[in-house]
């Protein structure tokens, strides 16, 4: 949903709310733009925003933002870096440098300025105004890489759901009639709610209604993970484009999108690692990126809570990207806000046949931070067996075998008992059943306080 800030004059034919239908107005937004070429693509001119102790980062940056708008589907005709000194509250960037901008992106033929940096409501409104040209900001960028990508319900309900709260507060000025309707009964007519304001109050009915389904969905996944509690859990995590599809399908034989495109994999996606037994599962994640706009972040929680059961978390780094560093501290600082910066996990340097300059030990072990690491290419069948072997021995390792005593009576505790771990032995008794379970240590040891109080 692109949403620019325009002129009335330039829609007169905007469908009103009155039927309480909010779709209508969001496909009038969404396909009917004097902004955009014959085939639905803007041709963009990209500025990437930097701060003075950004340091020399200035090509990463701009690389991944042109990623990024080409990830959702326009064409950049132009791009420049820009230190920024100096904020302006109302615009961001000062006027003058604003409108030095604006005159090479119309040299450069474009209809649509990309900022790569997060601006207010107002600071669009006025930089568009100043400028000329519609803008979109860094956050919106991201919210249409993320619809391209969407394909389930839960993925499509968690974007749009960011994607209307980003709207939200950026209805003033969107080229709707803001005049107001007529309400009240004859003898006391007085100003009715403006079309802004009905649209506010569809907006907000449709956000409900998405989060109910939202909910819903959530419970469907806790108790899906429920049923799944007596699996060991490997997770895949790391900055987007990292390559970690790539691994899932040479660790596992799965045949999942993997394109190297930013945000490719929206949704959680489960394949069984071990060949014996299906005891432990490794799960892909979303990709994670520096200043993951909080609303995304809050959408996607329910799709990261896979990340905090996790046995043992695999970082996987692309080892070619100059900023492999920023990478790997944006990834712990996402896990840090999950609450699983203290899991078990393995450093994974990808893309290693891809590396023009081999690293020393010294510095992979810098970047790593301390946790172990290895370095490979997804694209090797022996470096992939290897580190399969690695990963089940590390799980494997933490696991416990225990006996438990059971009684008859405790039905609750026997279900427990096979939902949480693994039983490996089974003999039925006078009193109960004896098992012969295994499974993560503090487990075990909580079903043994609970088999012991109910003898």
């Amino acid at each position: 949903m692109r949403f620019h800030s325009k002129s009335v004059e330039e829609h007169a034919e905007v469908p009103l709310a009155d039927d309480g239908r909010w779709e209508q107005l969001v496909n009038h937004w969404q396909h009917r733009s004097p902004h955009t070429t014959t085939n639905g693509t803007n041709r963009c001119y990209v500025l990437s925003v930097l701060r003075p102790d950004d340091g020399d980062v200035e090509q990463g940056r701009l690389a991944e933002i042109l990623g990024l708008v080409d990830a959702q589907g326009d064409l950049v005709v132009g791009s420049e870096a820009y230190v920024l000194y100096d904020p302006d509250a109302r615009t961001l960037i000062r006027k003058g440098v604003a409108l030095r901008i604006a005159e090479r992106a119309r040299a450069s033929e474009a209809n649509m300025l990309v900022v790569d940096a997060e601006l207010t409501p107002s600071q669009t409104r006025n930089l568009e105004e100043s400028i000329g040209l519609p803008i979109c900001d860094r956050e919106a960028v991201i919210l249409n890489v993320f619809e391209r990508n969407a394909s389930t319900r839960r993925a499509r309900a968690q974007v749009e759901i960011a994607h209307l709260e980003y709207l939200r507060p950026r209805i003033r000025g969107i080229g709707l009639n803001m005049d107001q309707q007529m309400g009240g009964s004859n003898k006391a007519r007085g100003p009715g709610e403006t079309a802004s304001e009905l649209l506010a109050r569809q907006l907000d009915g449709r956000l409900s209604e998405l989060r109910r389904r939202l909910d819903r969905l959530k419970h469907s996944d806790a108790s899906a993970r429920k049923r799944r509690t007596h699996c060991s859990r490997v997770v895949l995590v790391g900055y987007t484009n990292a390559g970690k599809t790539s691994l899932m399908n040479a660790l596992t034989g799965a045949d999942l999108s993997a394109r190297n495109r930013p945000f490719e994999t929206l949704e959680a996606t489960s394949r069984c690692l071990s060949r014996h037994g299906g005891d432990i599962l490794l799960s892909d994640s979303v990709g994670f990126i520096r200043r993951l706009p909080e609303r995304l972040f809050a959408s996607f929680e329910s799709t990261l809570a896979e990340v905090t059961e996790a046995s043992l978390l695999l970082l996987v780094a692309d080892i070619t990207d100059p900023e492999v560093a920023e990478h790997l501290r944006t990834t712990r600082e996402v896990l840090k806000r999950l609450g699983a910066d203290d899991l078990p996990r393995l450093v994974v340097f990808n893309k290693a046949d891809r590396l023009r300059d081999a690293r020393t030990t010294g510095d992979l072990r810098a970047l790593a931070l301390g946790d172990d690491h290895v370095v490979l290419t997804a694209r090797s069948v022996e470096a992939v067996s290897e580190l399969r072997g690695q990963i089940l021995q590390r799980v494997r390792g933490r696991c416990a075998v225990r006996k438990l005593f059971v009684p008859y009576c405790r039905a609750d505790l026997n279900r427990d008992v096979y939902a949480k771990c693994r039983v490996l032995q089974a003999e039925a008794t006078d009193q109960g059943m004896q098992l012969v379970v295994e499974g993560d240590p503090h487990v075990i040891d909580a079903l043994a306080l609970r088999t012991t109080e109910a003898r």
